[in-house]
């Protein structure tokens, strides 16, 4: 079994190479849910969603999230009942669909776990999708702006204010009393390959690893992780990683990433870009591998998850 922990839209472009080279029934994907919000009454699982679009086949590939082909026809009404004020959080009209049916039966008394279960049978997965928790846990960012520091939540910081101010903490509101999902423990203490997907360390694959148990587990199986940094010269791809780190206090390159993931990975697969610093990676206490680390496409994505898989040979 495979077990990947995984955040939003490397996380998804990463599992999409490891389905195309592995059975997809043998893959558990353990996704964050800190970014999970309500919008309009709705609950919004951004991170579980970009996942589950992305190994339908079925995500926009120009914005990474939501659905392709999508219209926008109820957001274009509601910005026009509240005059602008409202629909600055973009829900395209199909992807409506899954956020009422989610919240319909987290209403009827059903579990996230199993709403997910469902949501990914109606799309066709064969890959187990995971939450992290069915409890709540929100990711709050305290922002410095023009009248001080203010905490918001995470989707006001990423985007209604485009994540272009300084984060100076973040908070797992509720982490202290969630519980590991059901059958997540398990499948890590099971997984013959356990991978850290290329994710935002801070905000996307630090809840994972703070809920009930879960960063324990993966560290105890640390000959059996393999990381994927997503930091490639000094930069990420795509959101704030890089700038998050560096406000926060660390170090924002691959080294930065390979003091974080030293405790729980044995190896880090580093880009050829950063070649030159693989023995400050080492000196960290994990073993660097050095490979094409962007996944321009799903050719360039099976081909990382080779490289991910048979480390496993290296490191078990």
């Amino acid at each position: 079994m495979i077990v990947a922990l995984a955040g939003g839209v490397g996380a998804a472009r990463m599992l999409r190479g490891i389905v195309a080279i592995a059975n997809p029934s043998e893959v558990t994907a353990v996704v964050n849910t800190g970014d999970d919000t309500v919008m309009h009454g709705l609950h919004i699982s951004p991170d579980l969603d970009t996942v589950t679009y992305t190994l339908a086949g079925k995500i926009n590939p120009e914005t990474g999230w939501g659905l392709v082909d999508e219209t926008w026809s109820a957001m274009a009404e509601l910005r026009a009942y509240s005059q602008g004020r409202m629909g600055w959080f973009n829900l395209g009209d199909r992807d409506l669909g899954t956020h009422l049916y989610r919240t319909s039966r987290l209403t009827e008394g059903a579990t996230l776990t199993e709403v997910t279960a469902e949501i990914a049978a109606r799309w066709g997965l064969g890959v187990r999708l995971l939450p992290m928790s069915d409890d709540r846990v929100e990711t709050r960012v305290v922002v410095m702006e023009a009248g001080g520091a203010q905490e918001i939540g995470f989707q006001d910081y990423f985007v209604g204010r485009h994540h272009d101010v300084a984060v100076t903490e973040v908070r797992l509101a509720g982490i202290e009393s969630a519980s590991a999902g059901p059958d997540v423990l398990d499948c890590i203490d099971q997984a013959d390959r356990i991978v850290i997907c290329p994710s935002n360390p801070i905000v996307s694959i630090g809840p994972v690893l703070a809920t009930g148990g879960i960063g324990a587990a993966v560290a105890n199986r640390r000959d059996f992780t393999v990381a994927v940094s997503p930091i490639i010269a000094g930069k990420a791809l795509k959101g704030p990683a890089d700038r998050m780190l560096a406000e926060l206090g660390h170090e924002a390159s691959v080294v930065g990433v390979a003091r974080m993931w030293a405790p729980f990975a044995s190896a880090l697969v580093i880009d050829e870009l950063d070649a030159g610093r693989a023995g400050e990676v080492e000196a960290a206490g994990i073993r660097p591998i050095v490979a094409p680390t962007v996944m321009s496409g799903p050719d360039e994505a099976a081909a990382l998850a080779r490289v991910v898989l048979r480390a496993r040979h290296e490191t078990a």
